[in-house]
Formats: structure tokens, sequence, C-alpha cells
């Protein structure tokens, strides 16, 4: 794979399938209390796994990044290779994908890790969808917030 992280032809023809992750991130408030959640299907579209977590007062982007982040590890320790991320943050897409710089030094750090995470992966794209096809990430995010609001409640 060459440095450009969205060059993905050259490993289409490999043998092995993507993974697909729906990621989201939300905060009540911005900041307020936040949240992620994400699902990930294996190459069969059978889920794997679902993530969230909630994440005390935060942005919405800082959430959206720590979805996204989530995925990633998961992806790696969990040895797939390829992964197609869907969000429904396009600044977050936008930004991974270069087409918009990240002017914010809270988001700065969390997407340099996610590039490089993403670099160690043998294929990896990030497409935007309508919160629409979000439907249970956005669901997971939520219930993080829930639950961690009454903890602090």
């Amino acid at each position: 794979m060459s440095g450009n992280l969205f060059e993905t032809e050259a490993v289409r023809d490999e043998a092995g399938g993507w993974y697909v992750a729906h990621c989201d991130g939300g905060s009540r408030g911005n900041p307020g209390p936040a949240g992620y959640g994400a699902v990930v299907e294996d190459p069969e579209g059978l889920v794997v796994a679902r993530l969230s977590e909630y994440l005390g007062r935060q942005t919405n982007n800082y959430a959206e990044y720590k979805g996204l982040l989530a995925v990633l590890v998961w992806a790696l320790a969990n040895g797939a290779r390829r992964l197609r991320v869907v969000s429904d943050s396009e600044l977050m897409v936008r930004q991974m994908k270069g087409r918009y710089k990240v002017k914010s030094p809270g988001l700065r750090p969390l997407w340099e890790e996610a590039q490089r995470l993403a670099l160690k992966l043998k294929g990896f794209e990030m497409r935007h969808t309508l919160r629409g096809g979000n439907k249970e990430a956005d669901r997971l995010a939520n219930e993080a917030m829930d639950e961690g609001m009454k903890k602090r409640g």
C-alpha cells in the first residue's frame, strides 16, 4: 500500500474480505455529555462487535473521532486487515480523506492517531452516510450517553 490511505485498488484482489464498521458519536450540548457507538460486520455481513463508551463532557466531533478510533483499534486487535468505515460525520470523513484540514487542537491528536492506525491496515476506506444510514451506531452512542449520565447524575 502506498502512503495514501484511500488508494485501495491494489488490495482489492488479494485474499481476504472487507469488514464494515458503522460508527457514530454525539454529545448533548456541544460540549456536553458525550459518547460513541459502533457496529462492526465481518466480510459476510455478520455483526461481530458492538462498541460504545461514555466519554464525559466532550464535543460532538471529539465523540465522532473516538468512535472511529474504537473501530480501528478493534480491527487491528481482531485481525481485520481491511476496513470500510461508514460515518455520518461529514467533517471527520473529509478530514480523514485530507479534503479538510484539522484546525481544532483538541481533534488534531485524535486525527493523527486515526491516520497512524489506518496505515497499519492492508486496506482502509471511509465514506459518509446520512444519519439514517447509521441507526444502530447512533442508538449505541445514545445508550452510552444515557448510562453515563445516570452514573454521574
